[in-house]
């Protein structure tokens, strides 16, 4: 196919993730205590919830059916970020 991944399930790091990590960035910015996160489909998706982690993101949101996986991706990425010294 033309495309890896269903975007509407799982971010596109290179395209909208480098939007998210820009707002992040200049939000932090202007406001070091903002509240950050992503909800919807994508913040139930492992891939997207480790990206989240990496730029900082605070929280994710998801449908009830994606919660378990959703926690158990957050506290994967939680756990790699704490290894590579981030957070």
């Amino acid at each position: 196919g033309i495309i890896e991944q269903d975007p509407f399930v799982s971010l596109d790091i290179e395209g909208v993730g480098e939007l998210v990590r820009m707002a992040a960035e200049k939000g932090r910015a202007t406001r070091p205590e903002i509240k950050l996160g992503i909800c919807g489909e994508h913040g139930g998706d492992p891939a997207s919830i480790h990206f989240c982690e990496e730029v900082g993101l605070d929280y994710v949101s998801c449908s009830p059916y994606r919660v378990p996986i959703a926690r158990l991706a957050a506290a994967q990425a939680a756990v790699q970020s704490a290894k590579n010294g981030r957070r």
